[in-house]
C-alpha cells in the first residue's frame, strides 16, 4: 500500500496521461472509423478501394511497428509534434480500422430495402447513410465499438516506451526508487481496471437504452 501512498502524484500523473490518450485517440478512431465505413459502402469505386486499403493495412500492421513509423518516421519528413500527439495519431488510426469494420457489419444488418426506399425519395448517398442506415446500424454496434475502445485504452501502454507519460510507464520511475515491483504493477493494473470499467459502464448504459432488444 505504501507504494501508492508515497507515490500517488506519480501514479496520478500516469493515470491522467492514459486517460488523455484514451479520450483523444477514441475521438479520432470514431471519426476515422465512421469515414472509412462510409467509404467502404460508398457507390464510388475509388472510395471503396481506399477504405479497403486503410482497413487491410492497419489491421495487419503490429501496433508497435505503427508507433515506430509515426513517432520516428514522420519527424524525418519535417513533421515535428509532441510525442503525445504522435501517440494519439498512432492509436487513433490503428483502432479506426476496427471501428470501421464494426460499423460496416452494423450497416450490413440493415435491410437493403431501407436504402432503396430512401433513394427513391430523392435522398443522396450521404443523407441515406446518416439519416436512415446509420441510426439503425448504431443499435447493433454499441457493444463491439465499446470493446474496441477498451482495447485502445489497454494498447495505450505502448506509448510509454516512446517517452509519452502514461500509467504503465510509472513502473520505471518506481523501480528505480527501489519499490516492490509486484505492488507497483498491482496498482498500475488497478488504474487500468478503473479506466476500462468506466468505458464498459458507459457502453453498457448505451446498450440498455439504445441497443437491439434480445
Amino acid at each position: 500500500m505504501n507504494v501508492l501512498t508515497e507515490n500517488f502524484s506519480t501514479y496520478w500523473k500516469g493515470f491522467l496521461g492514459t486517460v488523455e490518450l484514451t479520450v483523444y485517440a477514441s475521438i479520432l478512431a470514431l471519426v476515422l472509423g465512421f469515414v472509412m465505413a462510409s467509404f467502404r459502402v460508398a457507390p464510388v469505386g475509388s472510395f471503396r478501394a481506399f477504405g479497403t486499403a486503410w482497413v487491410t493495412v492497419l489491421r495487419n500492421t503490429p501496433l508497435t511497428l505503427l508507433f515506430f513509423a509515426v513517432l520516428l518516421g514522420l519527424p524525418r519528413f519535417g513533421l515535428v509534434l509532441p510525442f503525445t500527439v504522435f501517440a494519439v495519431l498512432a492509436l487513433g488510426c490503428y483502432t479506426s480500422a476496427f471501428i470501421c469494420e464494426a460499423l460496416r457489419s452494423g450497416i450490413n444488418t440493415v435491410h437493403k430495402g431501407q436504402g432503396e426506399a430512401a433513394r427513391s425519395l430523392g435522398m443522396s448517398f450521404g443523407q441515406t447513410l446518416t439519416l436512415v442506415i446509420l441510426p439503425q446500424a448504431f443499435r447493433s454496434v454499441i457493444a463491439p465499438v465499446g470493446s474496441n475502445l477498451i482495447a485502445l485504452a489497454k494498447n495505450s501502454a505502448i506509448a510509454g516506451a516512446f517517452s509519452v507519460t502514461e500509467l504503465l510507464g510509472t513502473y520505471k520511475t518506481l523501480s528505480e526508487l527501489g519499490f516492490n515491483i509486484i505492488w507497483t504493477f498491482v496498482w498500475i493494473a488497478v488504474g487500468y481496471l478503473i479506466i476500462t470499467l468506466a468505458i464498459s459502464g458507459v457502453f453498457n448504459l448505451m446498450e440498455k437504452r439504445w441497443g437491439v432488444a434480445r
